[in-house]
């Protein structure tokens, strides 16, 4: 009897601690069951999105809404669990209905538990010591507790979800719908001019920050996938980890030293750089295909048609700089590789300069 109520007082206080460390103390990779609970849900989803074909997309972005609801319904159990693990033995001596006989088997302490929990309330099992008055008591506001911060945590959760789908179609709607860095880049500088460059690259700066720190806050945005790859986290990261190459390498540095120097470009570089890190250290990412000698000539000829798009802009450029653009390439680009394809999205949807290149014969 004391054993099945300290497993229950137990159960309990690890369901609240897990409670806290996700929706308090919020940071990725610190709850104590969520999110294993989360990973196991969704394995399950991305397992079934596998058989389902053409159907494959539209069952992962489902799985966001699902986790969450599941994740509810988890903690809800966890405690009504714990609860009735420490009512059970006290059915029918300090905890009874208000007539008759008092059924003593588990689901009826299940009943009494969750009745303890809601805020509702209801029953008609009611305490007769001050033990068991108190136990009520402390449900009551457990209960209550529990519900205000996770109604409070999906507000947090769903706001952070619509300023990343907001930054996502901002970066998209800036390339034309193309997802290019290119064609952005030339848009961001025409006439080969960069007055509105770094003031329109900063506000995407805070945007971005703003983003990077909502997935280390709420890491259930992660798995909040959409069907249209304009809004995929890996997409706009990678055109804006492209976009900075292409400055810092295709560029004429003589002309465009400030802007390439400037806090606005650095500031872009480094935040889309964190998020895609948080991605891949947090959550369960999928190896990337390895680069061969096919994939670096497409990145050869990815980079030059980004310099014919520069230069029908007006823009002054070096083409003389490919290898230094493949170096950078190669020191991001694989995060984005594990990354995507964890949320079943192809590189060709990610990366659409390169996918057009794949598509042209080599030499």
């Amino acid at each position: 009897m004391l054993i099945e109520q300290i497993l229950g007082a137990a159960l309990t206080l690890l369901f609240l601690a897990d409670i806290f460390l996700t929706v308090l103390y919020a940071r990725a990779g610190t709850g104590l069951l969520a999110p294993r609970w989360n990973r196991m849900v969704w394995a399950v989803l991305r397992g079934l999105a596998r058989r389902a074909g053409r159907r494959r997309g539209t069952i992962l972005s489902m799985a966001g809404p699902l986790i969450v609801v599941s994740l509810i319904g988890f903690w809800a159990l966890g405690l009504t669990l714990g609860a009735a693990l420490v009512i059970q033995p006290e059915l029918g001596t300090a905890i009874r209905p208000s007539s008759g006989e008092t059924p003593r088997d588990f689901v009826t302490a299940l009943l009494v538990a969750g009745n303890s929990l809601s805020i509702v309330g209801g029953g008609d099992y009611a305490p007769h010591s001050a033990g068991t008055r108190l136990l009520f008591l402390m449900n009551s506001l457990i209960g209550a507790s529990v519900l205000s911060l996770v109604l409070s945590y999906l507000v947090q959760v769903y706001s952070g979800l619509r300023e990343r789908n907001a930054l996502a179609l901002t970066i998209d709607l800036m390339t034309g719908g193309t997802g290019d860095a290119a064609v952005m880049l030339a848009r961001l500088m025409p006439g080969g001019k960069m007055d509105d460059a770094t003031s329109e690259l900063a506000n995407l700066a805070r945007s971005l920050a703003a983003t990077k720190e909502a997935h280390h806050f709420y890491p259930l945005l992660y798995y909040f996938r959409f069907e249209e790859p304009r809004y995929a986290v890996s997409r706009f990261s990678f055109v804006l980890l492209d976009l900075v190459t292409l400055i810092d390498t295709a560029l004429d540095p003589h002309r465009y030293g400030a802007l390439r120097g400037s806090a606005a470009v650095r500031s872009v570089a480094l935040g889309a750089d964190m998020l895609i890190e948080t991605l891949d250290a947090n959550f369960p990412t999928l190896k990337g295909r390895q680069e061969d000698a096919a994939e670096t000539w497409r990145l050869r000829q990815s980079f030059l048609a980004a310099v014919q798009t520069l230069r029908s802009a007006g823009i002054v450029v070096d083409a003389d700089t490919v290898d230094g653009y493949l170096a950078e390439r190669h020191r991001w680009e694989p995060r984005i590789r594990r990354v995507a394809p964890t949320l079943g999205y192809a590189m060709r949807e990610v990366d659409r300069r390169s996918g057009e290149a794949r598509h042209r014969p080599e030499p």
